[in-house]
């Protein structure tokens, strides 16, 4: 029993040292909550560090810079600068479709006779002929309506007779008969010119004559001589069309632009020049799954027949867009990204400007923000001016206009001229001297400015030629002279900008371009 009890001692304390060493060994294996934090990658917060985020607005693409620039009357003219105005009023816009002339289906008119009988002859004889409202259009016996007639001759004869009679009922009796068989001739749709034949002749027709009850064109025909007839038979379709019914298939982009009311206009090949107006009357609350275009009924006038059914037009639906801030479309240059505009603010400076558009009406855009009414941009030479304005972004030789620089431009703009002069002339690759004259309005010198020179010539990537820029600064000798040294570092043209101030403000401001000697 003792060796029992010893071995199951022996045994227990064998299994608590084995599982204290295997608690050991996964405790070592557990990662530290220090050594997990430092293997995680960092958080979004961390990432977004001013260094991370200027690391990735340096590889997101993004558009040139543009500055302001200012160009001289001459280089205006020779790029071919045109301005237009920015303008506050009501606009429309036109959504361009074609369509099909058809049938106005409330001027469609259906000729019966609401009584069986038997068509004897024929007048409206062929599809498409044109019909006068009371014209003949066949002759019909109808065994019914003889009979009926013939009621009416034999009420009317004993009314007659018994005119005089003295018994009560009878008088009244006899009218009524004449008046039912009456009654029963005109909702049969006889003529009165027929009922009163008949009481003043006393003698029944055997063929009753059928007249057009409206005016219009035969659409259908189905009259023939011999044909019996039953008062289902439809036997002519007449369709007035001076006015006309034009399906016009509207995309469904554009379905919610157009609404019951707005005006159209419609031109056809055969009728060059020509331009009917119209409305659109009713929007058909389907669109065709294969060409995605809903159905537009409009209605058009049609004096002279000029439109006939199954023609082919072009439509054009007007849109009223009420008054709106409106830019010409010619003045607005799409960089990708941005819509720019280049605004002229007078005396030559153009500003880029970055605008906010909406949909286009016509010839203009409708702008939603970046100009305001009244102000003047550039319509023509954009991608000159934006090449200019990139330029002088990259070689940060922009010259920013004077105060008021504007509608009072004229007025404030730099009055002085400066006049440039080089030593040597032409000007060449390596050192040179440069001359500045300087004089105000009345041709009198200017001193104590402050003259600088900057020569720009951009890069060459074909050539493996970086952008160079050479700034130098003039000193004052006498009379409004001023005079320093400097080296180009490269011959060809070299875009040329002086700018003068004088007490912090700029006097004078000219800019040039001048070919130096001596190769690349």
């Amino acid at each position: 029993m003792r060796n029992y009890r010893n071995a199951f001692l022996f045994a227990l304390v064998g299994n608590l040292a084995l599982l204290a060493v295997l608690g050991g060994l996964w405790w070592r294996g557990k990662p530290h909550p220090k050594t997990e934090a430092a293997m995680q990658p960092p958080s979004t917060e961390s990432a977004q560090s001013p260094l991370n985020g200027a690391e990735s607005a340096a590889m997101a693409p993004h558009e040139a810079s543009l500055v302001p620039v200012q160009l001289s009357q001459e280089r205006l003219q020779s790029i071919g600068v045109r301005t237009g105005r920015v303008e506050s009023r009501t606009v429309e816009d036109e959504i361009h479709v074609t369509g099909n002339v058809a049938i106005d289906e409330t001027r469609l008119s259906t000729v019966q006779v609401r009584y069986s009988g038997y068509i004897q002859k024929v007048f409206a004889d062929a599809t498409y002929q044109h019909l006068r409202k009371g014209q003949p259009l066949f002759t019909i016996y109808s065994p019914d309506l003889v009979a009926t007639e013939r009621e009416y001759l034999v009420a009317k004869q004993n009314q007659q007779r018994v005119a005089q009679s003295r018994v009560p009922g009878v008088t009244e009796g006899a009218a009524s008969l004449l008046e039912a068989a009456a009654e029963r001739l005109k909702q049969w749709g006889v003529p009165q010119r027929e009922i009163a034949r008949l009481e003043s002749t006393g003698a029944i027709q055997q063929e009753l004559q059928v007249d057009s009850p409206v005016s219009g064109y035969i659409t259908e025909r189905n009259a023939l001589p011999n044909l019996t007839v039953q008062p289902e038979t439809r036997l002519y379709s007449v369709a007035d069309l001076s006015t006309v019914w034009v399906l016009a298939e509207v995309f469904q982009n554009d379905l919610g632009r157009i609404k019951v009311g707005d005006r159209a206009s419609l031109t056809v090949d055969s009728y060059p020049g020509r331009v009917f107006e119209g409305r659109v009357n009713f929007i058909y609350p389907q669109v065709d799954m294969m060409t995605r275009t809903a159905r537009a009924r409009l209605v058009f006038s049609n004096p002279g027949l000029k439109l006939t059914p199954g023609m082919f037009v072009n439509v054009a639906l007007k849109v009223p867009m009420g008054k709106q801030l409106v830019i010409p479309a010619t003045g607005v240059l799409q960089s990708g990204t941005r819509q720019i505009v280049f605004v002229s603010r007078g005396d030559g400076y153009i500003e880029p400007r970055e605008v906010q558009l909406g949909s286009r009406a016509g010839d203009d855009f409708i702008v939603l923000k970046g100009v305001k009414a009244g102000e003047e941009i550039a319509t023509s030479a954009n991608f000159l001016i934006d090449s200019e304005s990139q330029l002088q972004a990259a070689l940060g030789t922009f010259v920013p206009p004077p105060p008021g620089a504007g509608a009072a431009g004229p007025m404030n703009a730099p009055q002085a001229k400066a006049e440039l002069t080089t030593e040597p002339d032409p000007p060449r690759k390596g050192g040179n001297t440069f001359r500045v004259k300087l004089t105000d309005a009345s041709g009198a010198p200017i001193a104590g400015a402050e003259v600088s020179v900057t020569f720009s010539m951009p890069a060459m990537p074909a050539m493996g030629m970086a952008a160079m820029r050479t700034q130098v600064p003039l000193t004052e000798k006498s009379n409004g002279l001023y005079e320093g040294p400097g080296k180009l570092d490269s011959g060809g043209t070299w875009q040329v900008t002086i700018l003068a101030k004088k007490n912090g403000q700029v006097v004078a401001s000219k800019q040039l371009s001048v070919n130096a000697t001596g190769g690349m």
